[in-house]
């Protein structure tokens, strides 16, 4: 079942064309990582899909209902965790929840008990490790009502440890966790190990140049796949 679909989408700021002729079918409980350079309209596409800009051309769908610039559809997780300093790890978590009226404390026990955090629920956030503040942030994402989410470049901060830590902590969460996720990454391996597809954005203005299905690969299939991508990314 189509989750998401971005219908010819094209967007231009003043007379600088950023997308052109965007087309992406989202399926529901689909993960999907956008890649492209930097400045190729990754966020651009974000900011559409979540309602923070009206397209110029092309319609965002919803279940099959047209959204342009309608809010309130998406979750987010940005580059940096944007934990508010002065509440606890439990209060950050419910932030979007508590914004839309919407708590609910049987879920918030169950997240913390499957993550692992009963035990730092009280803490505050200048107490936790870069890589436990970004976990917080992805739990708040994943509370708040949304039936997309899109993360940022959500890793790009951490080390190289951290960052594997993490990719394999969201992975048990999503498994249970089941949403339909949109992600930005310069890192192919990240999106490589997280994502059921990949999306590649190229050109001035850009377009998608090519859809890639990564699930079912095996280790030979992935190492070509790398090297194809980074040919195309170059």
């Amino acid at each position: 079942m189509t989750k998401l679909e971005l219908r010819n989408i094209g967007h231009a700021f003043s007379h600088n064309q950023v997308l052109k002729n965007v087309n992406l079918e989202v399926r529901d409980g689909e993960f999907i990582t956008i890649l492209g350079p930097s400045g190729s309209g990754k966020s651009t596409i974000f900011n559409i899909t979540g309602g923070m800009l009206e397209p110029s051309v092309g319609d965002v769908m919803l279940n099959g209902e047209r959204i342009n610039g309608c809010r309130g559809h998406v979750a987010y997780m940005p580059q940096s965790h944007s934990l508010m300093p002065w509440r606890t790890v439990l209060q950050n978590i419910e932030l979007g929840r508590e914004i839309k009226g919407q708590i609910d404390q049987a879920r918030m026990e169950k997240l913390l008990e499957r993550s692992g955090f009963e035990a730092i629920q009280n803490q505050y956030p200048d107490s936790l490790s870069g890589g436990m503040k970004q976990r917080v942030s992805f739990l708040r994402a994943l509370n708040t009502p949304g039936e997309l989410m899109l993360l940022d470049e959500p890793f790009s901060a951490l080390d190289e440890i951290t960052r594997i830590d993490m990719q394999e902590w969201l992975q048990e969460i999503l498994t249970v966790e089941k949403r339909t996720v949109l992600m930005i990454t310069h890192s192919i391996e990240e999106a490589l190990k997280l994502s059921d597809r990949l999306v590649v954005l190229e050109g001035k203005p850009a377009t998608i140049r090519q859809l890639f299905d990564v699930n079912g690969l095996d280790e030979q299939e992935r190492v070509a796949l790398k090297s194809q991508l980074l040919n195309m990314l170059r």
